[in-house]
């Protein structure tokens, strides 16, 4: 439809109030499409509300075949922007991790280290030069981050004890990261709970997720990310983190300054 007026991909998206990089990403079928998307993009093509309706419908079927979990793109960078773009359109953010920070809390050197252990398993042929596509993660990463700055947006993080704990990179890196967490826990559109070591939990913590509002659900796993919209997926995991979130506390400075002393103790040993 596109084609047939001569539109190019930057006049869709500047029609449609979307990103350029987001039409190519549909038009290519990369990632899922959010219906409301698809309507939007086909209404500004002038197509009538029968074929809207339809492809809406195709649209949401793409996230209800056999099973509602789809991987993301392959690459960590272009992951990011498919994430970005979901993140855009979302009021609420919660997110629960048990091993590595939330990636919109990390720091950029943060980011590199826990990314780099997963771009050695998952790196593809068009990503022979490492130290590049690492640098497109980061880049994509710390720019997805500029939403926290949003307040009409809220972001909920839970993490275990155990994400602190864990040196994903050394000591100094790992005080800066302390003390972004710190900043962040001080805004008013940011809440971080803790799970504490030893806390009862009603449910184990198998795996990190990340929720966009009740509408999708994001998994990262070693080899790629997993998304799901399906009703039934995205009801059980907000169920999951409000559990979760039972057993979190809320005062952090207790839990920051130990490991603050903790990663001061690693580089001046007594």
């Amino acid at each position: 439809m596109r084609r047939a007026q001569r539109l190019t991909g930057a006049q869709l998206a500047e029609l449609v109030g979307m990103s350029q990089p987001k039409i190519s990403r549909i038009e290519r079928g990369r990632g899922l499409p959010d219906p409301e998307d698809i309507a939007t993009i086909a209404r500004a093509l002038g197509a009538d509300e029968t074929l809207v309706r339809s492809l809406m419908e195709r649209a949401e079927q793409s996230h209800d075949r056999m099973t509602d979990w789809r991987p993301t793109s392959a690459t960590l960078a272009s992951r990011q922007e498919n994430v970005a773009d979901w993140e855009a359109a979302t009021r609420t953010v919660r997110d629960f991790q048990p091993a590595v920070l939330p990636g919109l809390a990390q720091t950029g050197e943060y980011a590199r280290a826990a990314m780099l252990s997963f771009q050695r398993l998952v790196r593809t042929s068009a990503e022979d030069n490492l130290e590049m596509a690492m640098a497109a993660a980061v880049t994509e990463r710390t720019r997805r981050q500029e939403i926290l700055a949003d307040r009409a947006k809220s972001f909920h993080f839970i993490i275990t004890e155990a994400v602190l704990r864990n040196g994903i990179c050394p000591p100094t890196e790992m005080l800066g990261q302390v003390e972004r967490l710190r900043t962040l826990s001080a805004r008013p559109n940011i809440t971080i709970g803790v799970i504490p070591d030893g806390a009862p939990v009603e449910i184990p913590p198998l795996h990190g997720f990340t929720l966009l509002d009740d509408n999708m659900v994001i998994i990262d796993v070693y080899n790629t990310g997993l998304t799901s919209r399906g009703r039934n997926d995205v009801d059980r995991y907000r169920q999951v983190f409000d559990l979760f979130l039972t057993s979190a506390i809320d005062d952090l400075a207790p839990l920051l300054d130990k490991y603050q002393r903790y990663y001061a103790d690693q580089l001046n040993p007594r």
